[in-house]
């Protein structure tokens, strides 16, 4: 069975973080988590190191200060290739990532690169989100994928499976990207690397507890990085 590990990127999670970690733990190919913690003020990071005293498995990186969801997967990744992990897995701590959804990304991945939950793969599958939001979502991957090329139905999605493999060819120190943005720019990167993607359907629950971090800036900043790589693709044609 592959080392398998679960990175789980933290910001004031307690009220999900204990949960979050039991449901990845029980899945049947007994993946190992790594919570990337940007020492949340509400004292995640104590419940984590209480429960890595009971779990080898549990696995914590403590940073300094708030540094975002990208390069908390990007340490992530570097840390585990470090480690000799052979499948690398992203997900989110508020359980809008079903965790037993896990077990079929695992599986896809014997036969692809990167494996994709996708949102909108059949329809849209998304739960407790206003129709402003699923619509700003929905025509982003569209404008994504127009001037991107990438023939990926949910770009932004991010809950995702990656081998190895395709990891060491993506030069992961040249992602800059927070959000929205870096998980548009990997997939793209991954893409170039003639990678085999697979999306197969999830449902999209929004956070059960907690607030989401999700920022106009973070949006912007994607807008702007999809543009930048639709006129790189445009010019060097």
């Amino acid at each position: 069975m592959e080392k398998s590990l679960v990175i789980i990127p933290t910001y004031n999670e307690k009220e999900n973080i204990k949960n979050i970690i039991n449901a990845v733990l029980k899945q049947s190919f007994h993946p190992d988590v790594l919570i990337v913690d940007d020492n949340s003020p509400d004292g995640t990071s104590s419940i984590v190191k209480e429960m890595m005293g009971n779990n080898k498995r549990i696995k914590m990186i403590l940073r300094e200060k708030k540094l975002g969801l990208g390069t908390a997967y990007i340490d992530g990744f570097k840390w585990g290739l470090k480690d000799n992990y052979e499948y690398f897995f992203e997900m989110d701590a508020d359980f809008s990532h079903n965790p037993d959804d896990l077990e079929r990304i695992y599986n896809e991945l014997k036969y692809y690169d990167v494996v994709i939950g996708s949102r909108y793969i059949k329809g849209i599958s998304v739960q407790n989100w206003p129709l402003s939001r699923i619509l700003l979502s929905y025509f982003a991957n569209l404008y994504t994928r127009f001037l991107t090329g990438l023939k990926i139905k949910d770009i932004t999605a991010g809950f995702v499976g990656y081998k190895r493999e395709i990891l060491e060819k993506i030069p992961l120190e040249r992602i800059k990207s927070d959000g929205y943005g870096f998980q548009i720019e990997i997939k793209y990167n991954a893409s170039m690397k003639k990678a085999k993607i697979k999306e197969i359907p999830i449902v999209f629950i929004d956070r059960r507890s907690g607030y989401s971090k999700m920022s106009k800036g973070i949006i912007v900043k994607a807008f702007f990085l999809v543009l930048k790589i639709g006129m790189k693709r445009f010019y060097n044609r």
